[in-house]
């Protein structure tokens, strides 16, 4: 082994040091833009089916994709100043960003922790991974209860994105704090959806997206419409057999209807952004997270098929987009 990992490790044997550099590498490699996110996460869950958190993150990555899409597509520009549109970009990222440094490793460490049939998640640290994961993994390792890992993984993605991305004075100021969020987040116009071969989209929405429990709620909610066992294969079926774009004509194209392709596809939009890590600390120390599961299933006040939802929001998106042209 270099001698430079050994200064950096020295406590850490040759393996555990090496598999530590391992992880980082696979994980940076993955971790340049969103559909490579958005890949990782799904090519991860079909070859380890039993971490449902994964499926699940590549569809809401999907989402993110679409929304930023959306922001150089035919509506948004006629609505939002080109300033606004890029600091909307660059929340977006960051948040994809941050949340698959910190998990995918995690995902990696339990794939690796199986070939050799013995616990690596005392490695958890040394990846900047919350003490609030190392315990959950340790559980799952031992009973293998994939709700409560899944539940476990929603409750750690929103709690690492809330100090660097929702409360950062730079993102606070000029993002969540503007008429233009609140107007997204009273009117459900970021939603997030699970499209199907068959043209359908299945979802839920949030408000108040500021707050991480309510975004908790969300994951909840939403993992428990994908793994409905009425949506699930459908769902499934288009995630396989549909190429991630970032463009919403990847689920559009499959409506009753035909559709032209109003979004962009990512690559031929966004450069990939560098970003810079900054030592937040343990949010789990940071907080004094108190957690108890319970097991129970989320409660769903709104209906899940959103497909004429959807329709109504796209006709209300273009009626606005021609009332702020005709007064400009």
């Amino acid at each position: 082994m270099p001698m430079k990992l050994i200064r950096q490790y020295p406590e850490l044997t040759d393996k555990e040091a090496e598999l530590i550099v391992k992880v980082k590498d696979e994980t940076a490699k993955k971790n340049v833009d969103n559909i490579a996110r958005t890949k990782a996460y799904l090519d991860y869950y079909l070859a380890v089916p039993e971490i449902t958190w994964a499926f699940l993150a590549s569809m809401v990555s999907r989402n993110g994709g679409y929304n930023m899409c959306d922001l150089q597509g035919e509506w948004l520009p006629k609505i939002i100043d080109s300033s606004v549109r890029q600091r909307l970009f660059l929340t977006f990222e960051r948040a994809n960003w941050l949340i698959f440094r910190d998990a995918y490793p995690q995902l990696l460490l339990y794939y690796y922790s199986t070939k050799i049939n013995a616990p690596m998640f005392h490695l958890l640290g040394y990846l900047d991974v919350s003490q609030f994961m190392e315990r959950e993994w340790m559980l799952f390792w031992e009973h293998r209860d994939q709700q409560r890992l899944m539940t476990a993984l929603i409750v750690n993605e929103q709690n690492v994105i809330q100090k660097p991305v929702i409360e950062h004075h730079v993102f606070r100021k000029r993002v969540f704090n503007t008429f233009l969020f609140f107007f997204e987040d009273a009117f459900h116009f970021s939603t997030v959806l699970f499209p199907t071969c068959e043209g359908q989209l299945y979802g839920a929405s949030v408000n108040g997206f500021k707050s991480p429990g309510k975004r908790i709620d969300l994951g909840r909610r939403l993992a428990d419409i994908l793994f409905d066992a009425r949506y699930y294969p459908s769902i499934l079926e288009f995630a396989i057999n549909t190429e991630h774009t970032a463009s919403r004509h990847d689920y559009e194209r499959y409506f009753q209807f035909r559709k032209k392709r109003d979004t962009p596809f990512l690559r031929c939009t966004y450069p990939v952004i560098e970003h810079n890590y900054h030592q937040q600390g343990d949010w789990y120390k940071t907080k004094k997270y108190k957690w108890n599961y319970n097991g129970k299933s989320p409660v769903h006040r709104h209906p899940v098929l959103l497909t004429g939802w959807y329709l109504k929001k796209q006709k209300q998106l273009q009626a606005l987009a021609a009332i702020k042209q005709l007064f400009n």
